[in-house]
C-alpha cells in the first residue's frame, strides 16, 4: 500500500463535468446504476467529471460496482460521516435556527433545509471513497483485500428516508448577491466551481448567506484543516487497508482506460483534485449540519 498525502494541485486542472441532462446511452446508464447503488439523488461533481473519460470511467464502475453495495462499504461511509460531525463539533458552529425564524422562516422550510443536509451528509463520503480509490490506483497504489469471498451485500435501505425536491440555485439563476456569494466560495474554498451542496442550500439564498458567513470563518484554519486531515487519512486507509475489491479493480487495468481517453497526468490531477477537495466539503456540511441542530 502507498501512503497517500494531502495534495491540492497546483495549477487545478481543467475539469469537464458531464452534467445528468447531456449523457445518454451507455454513460446514462452508468449515472442510473450508481445513484441506485449509493442511494443518492444525485451525481456528484467528482463521477461527473471522471465520466468526461469514458474508458476510464467504464473501468471504474465496472470494478467499484460489486464494491459499493457491500456491507464494508456502507458501514465505511457511516464511519466516516460519524467522525466528521463528531470532530466539527469542536469547531463550535453558532446555531442558525433562531436567526431564520427571525428572517421569516417557517419550521416547514427550515426542515426541509435539514433533509436536504441530510442528504449531503449521507452520501459525500460515498463519493470520497471513490475518489480515494480512483486516485490510489492512478498512482499506481492497490487496494490490498484481506478479505476472503465475496463480501455481504447491504440489504435494505441506508439512505434517509427523504423525499427532498432536488432544486439547484445555478449562478445563472441567481440574483448579484448570490452570484458574489459563489464567487466568494470559490475564492475561500480555492477552487474553480461550486459544488453542488452549496447550489442546493442557495435555493434558500438568505439562509445562505448566513450560513455561509459562519462557515468562512472557519474554513481553511488550522482546526479545520485538522478534521479535513484525518478525514483524509481515514479514507487512505480504507482503500488501502480493509475495504474489499470484490470487482478486482487494479492500477494498471484503470491507468490503461484512462491512457486510452486523455494523458495518465491529466486524468490523474483531476483524481487528486477531487480527492482533496472532497474531505474539506464533508467537513463543511457537517458545520452547516450542526449549525441547524445546535
Amino acid at each position: 500500500m502507498i501512503k497517500l498525502a494531502r495534495i491540492k494541485p497546483d495549477p487545478i486542472p481543467a475539469v469537464h463535468p458531464l452534467p445528468e441532462y447531456a449523457v445518454e446511452g451507455e454513460r446514462a446508464q452508468w449515472y442510473g446504476e450508481m445513484k441506485a447503488a449509493l442511494q443518492v439523488p444525485w451525481m456528484g461533481v467528482v463521477t461527473m467529471a471522471f465520466a468526461h473519460y469514458p474508458a476510464f470511467f467504464r473501468e471504474l464502475w465496472r470494478g467499484l460496482k460489486p464494491l459499493v453495495a457491500s456491507r464494508p462499504f456502507v458501514e465505511e461511509a457511516k464511519a466516516l460521516q460519524d467522525l466528521v460531525e463528531g470532530r466539527v463539533a469542536g469547531l463550535n458552529p453558532p446555531p442558525i435556527g433562531e436567526r431564520l425564524t427571525g428572517m421569516g422562516y417557517g419550521m416547514r422550510e427550515i426542515s426541509s433545509i435539514r433533509d436536504t443536509n441530510d442528504v449531503f451528509s449521507h452520501g459525500n463520503h460515498a463519493y470520497a471513497l471513490i475518489a480515494t480509490i480512483a486516485r490510489m490506483l492512478m498512482e499506481n497504489g492497490s487496494m490490498d483485500d484481506k478479505s476472503s469471498g465475496t463480501p455481504p451485500v447491504f440489504e435494505g435501505r441506508h439512505a434517509p428516508d427523504l423525499a427532498v425536491p432536488f432544486v439547484l440555485m445555478e449562478a445563472h439563476h441567481a440574483d448579484p448577491p448570490t452570484q458574489a456569494g459563489f464567487e466568494d466560495v470559490k475564492a475561500v474554498l480555492g477552487l474553480p466551481f461550486v459544488n453542488t451542496d452549496y447550489r442546493a442550500f442557495a435555493r434558500w439564498p438568505s439562509y445562505w448567506a448566513a450560513a455561509w458567513g459562519d462557515l468562512r470563518e472557519v474554513a481553511g484554519t488550522t482546526a479545520h484543516e485538522a478534521i479535513c486531515q484525518e478525514y483524509h487519512d481515514r479514507l487512505a486507509k480504507a482503500v488501502g487497508n480493509s475495504l474489499p475489491n470484490p470487482g478486482g479493480l487494479g492500477a494498471q487495468s484503470l491507468r490503461q482506460a484512462a491512457e486510452t481517453d486523455a494523458s495518465i497526468d491529466e486524468v490523474l490531477q483531476v483524481c487528486r483534485l477531487f480527492q482533496w477537495l472532497l474531505p474539506g466539503l464533508a467537513t463543511n456540511v457537517a458545520y452547516l449540519k450542526l449549525q441547524l441542530t445546535g
